[in-house]
């Protein structure tokens, strides 16, 4: 059956939290945690995940949101947003350019086995849409830098031009396991494509009820929206199983869900088995690939009605699906 679909993508980035201004003291513990999210070494990926065995291995990187890097300037900007309790600043956009990611892998960072995994998700990728992937060469100064450091999952979102090293780190495993799990992979990926996270997305709360009693202290502003002037959602509707969503647990608490449903879906919240047929329409769609505005190659998934539904919307010429969030 076919996916209740949507994943992030962005023309650009905004917090999306309560409109009142924060006191000093919420202030400095926001950018407490910012910096925290950036810099924290040392710690191994294997050993957070023991403090919350239901959450993707993704969930645990002790990054923003997760598995998120911020640069400098965007923690500022963050911070600044924050203190003045808006969904103002946005991020521009950030596809590669001519639908083409450089990359390297770091000196010595994986072994055979492991290169042969990233690999393996390039080749995925490429197969079901029109990005390219290319080896840096000297004249490249914007690239993917792949690294093996043991402390998580985690990537830049998004190009930047002039950044230099886009920071794409997947902790040194076993293929299959960790963060070299072929899905894990993809969607350490789909951020350095410019994809942010399912449930960020603007009008998540028709979809989802987030129980801030039960997340970690300290972590809710992990489950921030971000604003509609800077989400579109390609036409697509919401995926609980998009690879690119948080579990029902992610930073709990107390073993209690942070993230509960509104409505049925079938299949698993935050599943890591796939990459769903909506994730790959979704990436198509943000790069303007061929035929990726009409529905063909849509066979199978978990909500076939509501991609009917979808269809018949869009075809009709009446409302698209977008559009019809927006007017919710």
């Amino acid at each position: 059956m076919l996916r209740f679909g949507l994943l992030l993508c962005v023309a650009g980035l905004v917090v999306g939290g309560p409109s009142a201004s924060k006191t000093r003291e919420e202030i400095e513990t926001f950018r407490q945690y910012l910096e925290q999210s950036r810099t924290e070494n040392g710690v191994r990926v294997d050993s957070k995940a023991l403090s919350d065995l239901q959450g993707n291995i993704w969930e645990n990187s002790g990054k923003f949101q997760g598995d998120i890097v911020l640069d400098n300037w965007q923690i500022e900007a963050l911070v600044t947003d924050y203190a003045a309790g808006r969904a103002a600043y946005i991020w521009p956009n950030t596809k590669w350019p001519n639908n083409v990611v450089v990359y390297d892998f770091g000196v010595n960072e994986f072994n055979a086995a492991q290169q042969l995994a990233i690999l393996n998700s390039i080749n995925l990728i490429e197969r079901n849409s029109c990005v390219r992937f290319r080896r840096r060469n000297a004249n490249d100064r914007d690239f993917v830098l792949l690294t093996g450091r043991s402390d998580g999952c985690y990537a830049n979102v998004g190009f930047w031009a002039g950044r230099g090293i886009h920071i794409m780190n997947l902790a040194r495993d076993t293929p299959g396991r960790g963060c070299f799990m072929p899905v894990v992979i993809v969607h350490e990926w789909l951020h350095i494509l410019g994809f942010f996270h399912m449930q960020s997305t603007y009008n998540r709360d028709n979809y989802v009820r987030i129980h801030f009693e039960n997340i970690v202290d300290d972590m809710a502003y992990n489950f921030y929206r971000y604003g509609a002037n800077v989400v579109s959602n390609l036409g697509l509707p919401y995926e609980y199983t998009s690879c690119m969503h948080y579990t029902t647990h992610a930073f709990s608490k107390n073993g209690r869900p942070t993230i509960v449903a509104l409505r049925a879906f079938s299949g698993i919240m935050g599943q890591v088995e796939r990459v769903t047929d909506l994730d790959w329409l979704r990436l198509r769609r943000h790069y303007n690939c061929p035929g990726a505005w009409s529905f063909a190659g849509i066979e199978h998934g978990d909500n076939e009605q509501d991609l009917v539904n979808l269809e018949q919307a869009e075809i009709s010429g009446v409302i698209g699906a977008e559009e019809a969030e927006e007017q919710q």
